[in-house]
C-alpha cells in the first residue's frame, strides 16, 4: 500500500539538509530501484523552484510499504530525521486516484 510521509523541518534546516542530502537521496534511490517510490520532494520555503538560502520547510514522500509500521520505521530511520533536520513527522496511508 502507498503511504505519505510528510515532514516539517526545524528552523534554518538548509545546512543540515546539505549535510545529510546524499544519504537521504540514496535511500530514496533504493525505493526507486525497487519500484516503490511514487513521488518525493521538498517544500520550498518561498514560492520558487530554487529557494536558494531560504531553503525548505519539509518534504513529501509517497512510497509503497507493507504496513503503516514499516513506513513509519523507514521514515524514522531517514538521515534527515536521524540527523535532526526533521522537527515533525507524519505517516499516513495514501490512495492514489489520479492521474
Amino acid at each position: 500500500m502507498w503511504y505519505a510521509i510528510i515532514t516539517q523541518d526545524v528552523e534554518n534546516s538548509l545546512e543540515g539538509r546539505k549535510t545529510h542530502r546524499a544519504a537521504h537521496l540514496e535511500r530514496l534511490q533504493d525505493l526507486v530501484e525497487q519500484g516503490r517510490l511514487l513521488i518525493a520532494g521538498p517544500h520550498p520555503a518561498v514560492d520558487t523552484e530554487d529557494p536558494g538560502e531560504a531553503g525548505f520547510t519539509g518534504s513529501l514522500i509517497v512510497a509503497d510499504f507493507d504496513s503503516l509500521e514499516a513506513a513509519q520505521a523507514w521514515a524514522e530511520a531517514d538521515p534527515y530525521t536521524v540527523g535532526g533536520v526533521t522537527a515533525r513527522l507524519k505517516v499516513k496511508p495514501y490512495k492514489n486516484v489520479l492521474p
